[in-house]
């Protein structure tokens, strides 16, 4: 979930410096500063059994996970954001001078909440689809087990896969591997109506 500040403009520099210092992340978007809170149980639940499984599949090859620690800059459209997990393949690029800032995700996973899902759908991923080495975005649902999948092919067009049910296998064709959906939704509690009335 996204809170919004106060409404001053700040400089890309001003941002990370700020970044550098302050306890709590922010997002940054063009010019604003964003206060990103605190996520759901089930959100980190799968944030963790995505780092872990695919972390243990990708050991040996040529990719590296990162999960919501480590900031994504987007040049194109000067933003700064931590996508829940992220993979690059080969060395990390980092912007200029820096060493917590990355540009080269190939995959970028976000688990949906239900004030971002929106955003994360339409405006987030416009703005990682202009990073050149990015070809692969997983969104999954905190609220049942759907995984909706963009992938990136040869003529650079996004082709749309989804993901519903239990049973269910997700292939990440970027990677060259697969989870189960029970891995993904490993220990994760769907809230049903009656336990959201008694919130």
């Amino acid at each position: 979930m996204l809170v919004k500040t106060k409404q001053n403009f700040y400089t890309p520099d001003e941002y990370r410096q700020l970044e550098e210092t302050t306890e709590f992340r922010n997002e940054y978007r063009d010019g604003e500063i964003v206060e990103m809170t605190g996520g759901t149980i089930n959100h980190s639940r799968i944030i963790r059994n995505l780092s872990r499984v695919l972390g243990n599949l990708l050991e040996g090859q040529p990719f590296e996970l990162f999960h919501n620690d480590l900031r994504l800059w987007i040049p194109r459209y000067r933003r700064g954001t931590y996508p829940d997990v992220m993979v690059i393949e080969g060395e990390p690029v980092f912007s200029e001078g820096r060493s917590d800032e990355i540009l080269n995700p190939i995959m970028i996973v976000e688990v949906l909440s239900k004030s971002t899902k929106d955003f994360d759908r339409e405006d987030k991923f416009r703005f990682y689809r202009s990073i050149p080495e990015f070809r692969e975005y997983v969104l999954v649902s905190q609220q049942e087990f759907l995984v909706e999948q963009y992938i990136k092919n040869e003529s650079n067009q996004w082709l749309f896969q989804e993901y519903e049910g239990e049973s269910v296998t997700v292939a990440f064709p970027g990677l060259g591997v697969q989870m189960s959906m029970s891995e993904i939704y490993n220990q994760v509690i769907f809230e049903t109506d009656e336990t959201e009335l008694h919130q």
